[in-house]
């Protein structure tokens, strides 16, 4: 998978498009919620497989972490180790941006991916948009 920061509208509206089909359609997740204000100043991420949208994430810059957030990849090329791939990608940027903390709040369902990725639990359980998620932090 090719994975590259997004810098056209283009690029924007294949990401939005991915989050829309993984979160609002296969998640039920009420769009207003999916697509937010964060969006506008977000940098965000897009990834390709034979020039297709398969992954998208966004992050953001928030109380001293580099915030991953959004992040998908559509169904039929999951398990692939593209999540871990934008995942990488996200991390580099955070690192060469000044960051060495990064943060996320994780479907609890996807925990264990990111213990693997090396992130730590650092909250209890709660609902975001009625699905479970915990707050999960990493020392870059």
């Amino acid at each position: 998978m090719n994975v590259k920061v997004v810098d056209t509208q283009q690029e924007k509206e294949q990401a939005y498009h991915v989050r829309m089909i993984v979160f609002v359609e296969e998640q039920k997740v009420p769009p207003e919620e999916e697509l937010d204000e964060h969006d506008k100043t977000a940098i965000h991420f897009i990834g390709y497989e034979n020039n297709e949208p398969i992954a998208a994430s966004r992050l953001r810059f928030v109380e001293g972490y580099g915030k991953l957030e959004r992040i998908c990849v559509l169904k039929n090329h999951r398990g692939k180790s593209h999540g871990r791939q934008i995942i990488l990608a996200m991390e580099k940027l955070i690192s060469s941006k000044g960051y060495s903390k990064a943060k996320l709040n994780a479907q609890t369902h996807a925990e264990n991916f990111y213990q693997r990725l090396g992130y730590k639990t650092i909250s209890g359980e709660f609902l975001d948009a009625g699905i479970p998620h915990v707050t999960m932090v990493k020392d870059l």
